[in-house]
């Protein structure tokens, strides 16, 4: 008897359907485990528009790049090769995979890409879906495996590993997985995306108004006339309701002292302004974006200072070192497999952030100073 009951308590737990929770539900019980946690970040660009628009922001400010050939016929071939190599997906170019993979590496902390080789020419350069892959180290630190599932569901080491493209942000010595950009943002998007469903919750409840309408003065009768009043004071009240649906105006008309309140009308809507600062503040000092350039106004003036230029600066940089091994390797194949002379260098484009006068003012204050520096030296 005692089984029983202890069963049948067991059963009254609900295992199929859950509470109310916000449409992004797995950034809840998100745990960091090498390597997947990569549905976590793809829900947090789908929720929350101003981490998907700071991924976009750093891929364009990254810019192009040139590559100088020592001969002149190695660098009209390759500028043709660089401008026209198909990259799949309908793209073109090298600006196309150059995009795709710095997205995939910032949301990932790592980007997948292949050369494709077909009569001993490279035919093209495609971007792949790094989350469908496995990374394994190889037999010495220096060396990375890929695996990916073959045509029986199997996962196995891919067998061109020497036309594959890898790149990894902030490595970690534990495993050979990158870092994405969104580490630490899981617990802070959470509470984000709670308050915003909170907020919708509130707005549809205060939209769609429930009223209570509440009947009084028919103490005297008895139960079967009250509840035929109640009827019929129910009845006038959902006609009136469903004219004013229409656009028709109707008067409500009832006998007795009739109050009529609006259902959770006196709870107050809570200011979220404060704490979704707050919370937005650390998602984009993650970032290293200034404010501004994600359509946030929390100063009174919108201009990008020398401080924040110059770090921001320094953070384009670090991400084009971080993929220009790969730029490396396609431009260095492209040419080996053509014949032709494989000595280039890549030159970036500059990033401008500044005012051209605030540059110009600079330069001469440096051509200043070594004037009388030298004039100084000299006497």
């Amino acid at each position: 008897m005692k089984q029983k009951r202890k069963n049948s308590a067991m059963a009254a737990v609900c295992q199929l359907r859950g509470g109310n929770v916000h449409p992004f539900g797995a950034m809840r019980t998100f745990t960091p485990l090498g390597g997947g946690e990569e549905r976590i970040y793809r829900e947090m660009r789908e929720a929350l528009p101003v981490l998907d628009a700071a991924v976009s922001k750093m891929v364009r400010l990254c810019g192009g790049f040139q590559v100088k050939c020592r001969d002149q016929k190695a660098q009209e071939s390759l500028n043709r090769f660089l401008m026209t190599v198909p990259c799949g997906r309908g793209q073109n170019g090298m600006d196309s995979f150059l995009c795709a993979y710095l997205d995939s590496l910032l949301t990932y902390g790592r980007a997948i890409g292949e050369l494709v080789v077909a009569g001993g020419k490279l035919r093209a350069v495609c971007w792949g879906d790094v989350t469908k892959l496995e990374v394994q180290e190889g037999d010495n630190a220096l060396e990375t495996v890929l695996w990916g599932m073959d045509s029986y569901g199997h996962m196995r080491p891919l067998p061109y590993q020497h036309l594959l493209l890898f790149t990894t942000m902030h490595p970690e010595p534990a495993h050979p997985y990158g870092v994405s950009m969104f580490r630490g943002m899981p617990f802070l998007a959470d509470i984000l995306v709670k308050i915003y469903n909170t907020i919708g919750s509130n707005w549809e409840r205060a939209g769609n108004v429930r009223y209570s309408v509440v009947c009084k003065g028919g103490e005297e009768l008895d139960p079967a006339s009250i509840q035929e009043r109640g009827k019929q004071v129910a009845a006038e009240w959902a006609r009136a309701m469903e004219d004013s649906k229409n656009g028709t105006v109707r008067d409500f008309v009832a006998v007795g002292d009739v109050q009529i309140r609006v259902i959770g009308g006196e709870a107050p809507i809570l200011d979220s302004e404060v704490p979704v600062r707050q919370i937005m503040e650390q998602l984009v000092a993650k970032t290293g974006l200034p404010p501004f350039l994600l359509g946030l106004s929390w100063s009174t003036t919108e201009r990008m200072s020398t401080q924040q230029a110059d770090l921001l600066t320094s953070e384009l940089w670090a991400l084009r070192r971080t993929v220009e091994p790969a730029v490396r390797k396609i431009c260095r194949t492209y040419l080996a497999l053509e014949g032709l002379d494989d000595r280039f260098e890549i030159q970036w484009d500059d990033i401008s952030l500044q005012d051209i006068t605030q540059e110009a003012q600079a330069e001469l204050y440096r051509a200043q100073a070594e004037k009388y520096r030298a004039e100084a030296i000299a006497n």
